[in-house]
């Protein structure tokens, strides 16, 4: 009886083996790569350092019509005499006026946009001065300004309503609708969901009333709009109350 016992344990343990070896070769486990066979993705680009051979970029050139400015009167960039429209960071603001001036010839590397008439710029040089400002990526955290709440004009914009004809429409390095530039110079801005919904008042050729915040550069206006429409129309009140403006910005760190 005891030898019976054993033969049907010996039997059910190498019945037990051979199902765990069939369920093994069924489910093969997949080889494992050797160490550091697997390269870690390449960190990101240290603030200050650029993230492209902007030399291996495709070439722009043109004259320099006329700078364009943020709601804050920074310069984010500029129109070309042709009308094609170059975008650099505000951080930049200070570095391109002092490069660059209305009417030099310049040579642009960068993208162009899909969406319009944009080139997202790396490099910009003055070919008359050789001077050239460098997109070498965001500034260090502390060293920009905090942007202002929405409503919240800049420090020493007025409250103003103008009429004007579009000249060109203005995009972001996204290629969104964000504004305008009328033939007297004027810079119009609006938030670019806003914007789409005056696309067709913002296009060129069309006469605009604009209501919003005008501030006064050495640059030139430009109006932070919370309303656009037909110069022949009653405009309607701003959807939010006009603020007073703020006090200055802390200084810089």
């Amino acid at each position: 009886m005891k030898q019976s016992l054993r033969l049907i344990l010996i039997g059910g343990t190498a019945a037990a083996c051979c199902a765990i070896t069939n369920l093994a070769s069924a489910q093969p486990v997949p080889p494992q790569p050797p160490a550091g066979s697997i390269a870690a993705p390449p960190p990101p680009p240290a603030p200050g350092v650029a993230a492209y051979d902007a030399q291996q970029l495709p070439e722009t050139r043109g004259i320099v019509q006329r700078f364009t400015l943020t709601p804050r009167g920074e310069l984010d960039g500029f129109l070309l005499t042709d009308g094609t429209e170059v975008h650099l960071p505000p951080h930049l603001s200070d570095q391109l006026a002092t490069a660059v001036r209305p009417g030099d010839p310049v040579s642009i590397r960068g993208y162009r946009s899909p969406a319009g008439p944009l080139i997202v710029a790396m490099t910009v040089t003055d070919t008359s001065t050789n001077q050239t400002v460098v997109d070498q990526g965001p500034p260090p955290p502390g060293a920009r300004p905090r942007p202002l709440p929405p409503g919240v004009p800049s420090p020493g914009a007025q409250q103003t309503s103008i009429n004007g004809r579009v000249q060109t429409s203005l995009y972001g390095p996204a290629g969104d609708l964000n504004g305008a530039v009328l033939y007297d110079g004027t810079i119009v801005r609006m938030p670019p969901r806003e914007a789409y919904q005056f696309a067709s008042l913002l296009a060129p050729g069309q006469m605009i009333t604009v209501q919003g915040w005008a501030l006064n550069t050495s640059y030139g206006r430009v109006v932070d709009a919370w309303s656009v429409g037909p110069a022949s129309a009653q405009m309607t009140a701003p959807p939010i109350a006009p603020l007073a403006p703020p006090p200055p910005p802390p200084p810089r760190r």
